[in-house]
């Protein structure tokens, strides 16, 4: 280990996933390339660790984000001070490891109780590693924990308002599992040290690199690519890492034998051919279905901690709907809603979307998470129930025919409405749109919209880049459904508000 640099929790944990990473992380930090979805949930880790301590409301902060001599410093000072205490980000190093607990507790015979917040709804198998360096750290420093727990989201909570968050977290006594590990903590440390004295360790890439975390280096670590990489196979599966371990880097590669699953064998067959293939029972799926025909999808925000009364954790909440409207004389028709951000948006939705989707004719969507979203709004409001159940089973899922029966070279094993739609297409391009052109930038932009402190002409930008990137959706599932039936893609009318 060199000297001045602690072993944290957090490199031990990248150590144990893969020691090229604990390594580029020590010595090369430029070369990650860190996720919106990883930027996501350590914002969302955060707010679950600040709810979690009004749980214990007499707790102490230690803080000193930027100086970890002086939360050293007044961690070793608290605890040195008799009788029971609670501290939040209590900071220890023993033998060149430093960790950061959440909540360690003291009671009056100083017996300790460490505590791991997590904002998952269940424990994982790495949370015993990250227990158990904790733990072995606090019996270094000569504060042996009698229990050690797992705090996570509990996701059968429902808020009640107020601020009352009692019942979000499920706390899950692990001591038993994570003590017989502190017995391997010593061989880790010398295993990561010598990792990190060394040059960067040659390891490929494989499974590890996305278990139990997304690997941040893994673009760097990631070899040129072919244009049709063997690890785009669908379903994935040990025989993609097989292959790629064998040296087949190209689905065209692939012996015809190495394949048992039929998508996997479809996509090795298309690919070679090198042109796209589409079954024609597709078109007799939907030439019989009814008029008119509706288009339909949701925008979605989801909070790990609650902030609507009658809510639970990380539920998806509708903020916005866009639907076109497709008449048996050809018109197409687009109508839309969006919420003001001014309050709980679900109820309205609701209201607005089964006063706009008609009562008869199929409700197209892509995926059944519309259906998701429409089953946990009937069952929000009972009163609304008949008329949701009532379009629910209106409802007509283009995904699995388009999966089943329509693939193209270009999609790289992904039946997504966005592989899909370039394929079928091409003069709708979700690049041309605004700063939204995906799910989680639209919920972030609904949050934004949210914030009171947002400058009046940004939410308005923001809003109209909502509703051009919702309508965009619908748009490709009627140009999906057409191309599926063989029929020209109707002209658009204007929206309707």
């Amino acid at each position: 280990m060199m000297s001045g640099h602690y072993l944290s929790k957090s490199k031990i944990l990248s150590g144990w996933q893969c020691h090229k990473r604990l390594w580029l992380e020590v010595h090369d930090r430029d070369k990650a390339r860190v996720s919106a979805a990883t930027e996501h949930a350590f914002q969302v880790g955060h707010e679950v660790g600040e709810i979690a301590r009004r749980v214990f409301p007499d707790g102490v902060l230690i803080g000193h984000d930027h100086s970890l001599h002086l939360a050293l410093d007044e961690t070793a000072r608290r605890l040195a001070e008799p009788g029971p205490l609670t501290l939040f980000e209590a900071t220890l190093s023993y033998e060149g490891v430093l960790v950061r607990t959440d909540i360690l507790i003291r009671d009056e015979l100083d017996n300790v109780r460490l505590i791991e917040v997590k904002a998952s709804t269940r424990v994982k198998p790495v949370n015993y590693i990250d227990c158990a360096v904790q733990a072995w750290v606090l019996a270094g420093v000569g504060w042996h924990p009698a229990q050690v727990e797992l705090a996570h989201i509990n996701n059968q909570f429902v808020y009640p308002g107020d601020e009352q968050y009692a019942g979000l977290f499920s706390f899950v006594d692990v001591t038993d599992r994570v003590s017989p590990m502190l017995e391997h903590v010593p061989r880790w440390l010398t295993e990561y040290r010598q990792a990190l004295a060394g040059e960067i360790p040659t390891i490929p890439i494989g499974p590890h690199c996305r278990n139990p975390y997304e690997c941040a280096f893994l673009d760097y670590c990631t070899p040129p690519q072919p244009d049709y990489p063997v690890r785009c196979l669908p379903g994935g599966g040990k025989i993609v890492w097989q292959l790629m371990e064998e040296g087949f880097v190209d689905i065209r590669e692939i012996p015809p034998d190495r394949l048992t699953r039929e998508s996997q064998r479809r996509v090795r067959r298309v690919t070679i051919r090198g042109e796209a293939e589409l079954d024609p029972d597709a078109a007799m799926m939907l030439a019989d279905l009814p008029w008119p025909r509706y288009y339909f999808d949701f925008e979605t925000v989801s909070f790990a901690v609650p902030i609507w009364e009658g809510t639970g954790p990380y539920q998806a909440l509708p903020f916005q709907w866009s639907c076109h409207v497709h008449d048996n004389t050809g018109a197409l028709e687009h109508r839309e809603w969006l919420a003001d951000g001014a309050g709980p948006p679900m109820r309205q939705c609701a209201e607005t979307l089964i006063d706009n989707l008609g009562d008869q004719g199929p409700v197209f969507t892509y995926t059944n998470y519309e259906e998701g979203v429409l089953k946990r709004l009937a069952r929000m409001f009972p009163d609304l129930a008949p008329a949701l159940e009532s379009i629910i089973a209106r409802l007509f899922d283009l995904y699995p025919v388009t999966r089943k029966h329509y693939y193209h070279p270009d999609m790289l094993g992904s039946w997504s409405i966005k592989a899909v739609l370039p394929t079928i297409a091409p003069d709708m391009d979700y690049g041309e749109l605004g700063e939204i052109r995906e799910g989680m930038a639209a919920s972030d932009a609904f949050l934004e919209i949210m914030d009171p402190l947002t400058d009046p002409t940004r939410r308005a930008r923001l809003r109209d880049d909502l509703i051009a990137y919702c309508a965009y959706d619908t748009l490709a599932l009627v140009r999906v459904a057409a191309f599926l039936q063989g029929t020209q893609a109707p002209a658009e009318r204007k929206a309707i508000a």
